[in-house]
This record gives C-alpha cells, sequence and structure tokens, in this order.
C-alpha cells in the first residue's frame, strides 16, 4: 500500500477509567508540539484548577491519588483528546471513533460535537459532582455477564461489557469486596479497577442530577466523523447527540464496548489506534475474529505499563511507522488542529 486512498481506515480507541497512571503520557510533554499545545489548552480551560490539574499530572508523587475522580477523569479526557490531536497531526483521517467511559466524551470532542473549551467545562462539571459521590470502585471478572448474574447483591451490578468473557462490576464497596469474595471463592479470576467510585453504577445516579442542565446549555455540532457510542452500540445520532439526558447519565449507564466494536467492524475492517494510557482497549479489540484472522489490526500509541519519559516517545514513534506501514502519509500535516469540519469535509 502506498497511499491513504490503498490505507485500511482508521478507527480511533479512546480509554476510559482504569486506564490511567501516574505521569501518562508525560514524557509526550514538551516534545510533541501538537500534543503539548493540546494539553496546554486544556490546563488553560480549566482555570484555577488547571494549575494543579497539571502539576499532578506530571509529578512523580502527585498531591492527589491520580485513581481519585478529581484526577483520573479529566486527565483522561486531556490525554486522550491531546493523542488523538497528535494523530490527526500526522495527517491521519479516522473512518470513525469509539470512546470507553469518558473517552466517548473525548471522542466526540474530537469529532467536533463539543467546542474543547465547552468539553472542559463539562468534565469539570461532571468531577464536581462525582466527587460529592459516595465510595465505590470497580471489579474486573474473567466471565460472561450471565455467569456473574447470579453472584450479584448490594448495589453491585454490571458496569461494563468490555469482551465476551470481560466483565467489570461496580458498587459500593462493602457490597463489592462480598461479591469479589464470592467470586474468586467459585474459581472465577477477579482484579480489581484502578477506580475510587463506582462508575456505571446507580450509585452514581443522586451524584449526576442536574448534569442534564449543564449540557443542555452546551453548544452541539454534528460531528465530522462517526463516533461509535459505547452506550447505544451504534453511531450516535442526532436524537442522540441533541439529548441532555444522554450525556447527562454516562457516569451511571454500562458501558458496552464490546457490542459497539463488533458493530463498527461490521461497517468493514479498520486499523484500530488506541490514542490513550495503557494497551487495555488494544489487548481486548485482538480478541476479535477479525482482527485475530488479520484483516483487521490495531496500534497501540502508548506503552502497555508505565516506564520513563524514552519509552512514551519511542512508543509514539513505533506506532507512527506502523500506521505508515499500513499506507497513511509520513509527514505530519502542519498545523492541524483537529478534524475538519463537516461542512469543510463536504466542501
Amino acid at each position: 500500500m502506498t497511499g491513504a486512498a490503498q490505507a485500511l481506515p482508521v478507527a480511533l480507541l479512546l480509554p476510559g477509567q482504569g486506564s490511567q497512571h501516574r505521569r501518562m503520557a508525560a514524557g509526550l510533554y514538551g516534545h510533541e508540539p501538537v500534543f503539548t499545545e493540546a494539553m496546554d489548552e486544556f490546563f488553560d480551560a480549566a482555570g484555577p484548577e488547571g494549575g494543579p490539574l497539571r502539576d499532578d499530572w506530571l509529578a512523580e508523587r502527585p498531591a492527589m491519588d491520580i485513581d481519585h475522580v478529581t484526577r483520573s477523569q479529566p486527565l483522561l479526557f486531556a490525554v486522550d483528546h491531546a493523542l488523538g490531536r497528535l494523530v490527526l497531526g500526522q495527517g491521519v483521517r479516522p473512518a470513525a471513533l469509539l470512546g470507553h467511559s469518558i473517552g466517548e466524551l473525548a471522542a466526540a470532542t474530537l469529532a467536533g460535537v463539543f467546542a474543547p473549551r465547552d468539553a472542559v467545562g463539562l468534565v469539570l462539571d461532571r468531577i464536581r459532582r462525582l466527587s460529592a459521590a459516595p465510595p465505590g470502585g470497580m471489579l474486573a471478572v474473567a466471565a460472561s455477564t450471565e455467569e456473574v448474574a447470579p453472584y450479584l447483591r448490594g448495589d453491585v451490578v454490571v458496569g461494563a461489557v468490555n469482551a465476551p468473557r470481560q466483565t467489570v462490576l461496580a458498587g459500593p464497596d462493602g457490597p463489592l469486596d462480598e461479591v469479589d469474595r464470592a467470586l474468586r471463592e467459585a474459581g472465577f479470576v477477579c482484579r480489581r479497577v484502578p477506580s475510587l467510585s463506582a462508575f456505571h453504577s446507580p450509585v452514581l445516579e443522586p451524584a449526576c442530577r442536574g448534569a442534564a442542565e449543564v449540557f443542555a446549555a452546551t453548544r452541539k455540532n454534528p460531528p465530522a466523523v462517526p463516533v461509535h457510542s459505547a452506550y447505544t452500540t451504534a453511531p450516535l445520532t442526532e436524537s442522540d447527540i441533541g439529548d441532555p439526558a444522554f450525556w447527562a447519565r454516562q457516569p451511571v449507564a454500562p458501558v458496552l464496548f464490546w457490542p459497539a466494536l463488533e458493530g463498527l467492524l461490521a461497517t468493514g475492517d479498520h486499523l484500530l489506534v488506541e490514542v490513550g494510557p495503557g494497551q487495555g482497549l488494544s489487548q481486548l479489540v485482538r480478541r476479535h475474529p477479525a482482527v485475530r484472522r488479520g484483516s483487521s489490526a490495531v496500534v497501540s500509541l502508548l506503552p502497555a505499563r508505565p516506564g520513563p519519559p524514552e519509552a512514551d516517545r519511542a512508543a509514539v514513534a513505533a506506532a507512527a511507522e506502523r500506521i505508515t506501514a499500513a499506507g497513511w502519509p509520513a509527514a505530519p500535516a502542519s498545523g492541524d488542529r483537529g478534524l475538519p469540519s463537516r461542512r469543510a469535509a463536504a466542501g
């Protein structure tokens, strides 16, 4: 393949809660201009909260735990969005975007549904609300939703369907610990997800009340490219985008990543590029039949595990080489700031 016209269409995958870690992607800051500019824009738009967010992001020992909602959510959004901008700055024009949890808001922002500064305001409103919610957590279980169903109790629910045998439960700490013990005693493999909140469970519902009014007052635009929703398992419709309740309930609603991935790949094979910390989504999508048979492929922008700054830069360089080898342009598109608007794309 020698040009973008012959390349597999690219779909960007944007991870969410659980993928965060200290100094995620910080090795790119000050070295990748597009990424650096996007992160600085985020911190500037965050106003007084921007400085402490930047300090904790860059710190070896942050003042606030990176798994706390006031750090994990805004920094995941910022890093996902900035990495997406970095890929766009290399001349890649994705055919689709698919985000997981807060990654869906980042995907919608990349696609132009929300202006970046407006999106920062939405993220900050979300964390102010959720920081007042009761403590809780999330539990990844190597089992199907049918297998875990008999063990659910005490407000513990299925929070995410990541793969056919990769289910994430969410709920208050006490009941979640009980479910964890029962599942382990039954022989299931379980792992706590890095989270101090019970994302995608009814525990957060009271905290999200009032968020719809904030989304209602925020300008929304048609996406420049399809955003496959992990909540509806289909591309966002005009009705979805215009419904404030749809966005406001995302921290409460279950994430249906695998069904959304199946819907995306049902449209044809893709080069699936994960733009976020870690390689959690890449590991999941490698289980899909289209990837296993080699008709679709996966590229991760960052290392699988935290490491020195040089590891971030080496991973991005290797990913760029793989994307170029797949038929996309090697030269960065200078001055690129995002996807073209739908009107500009049509023209």
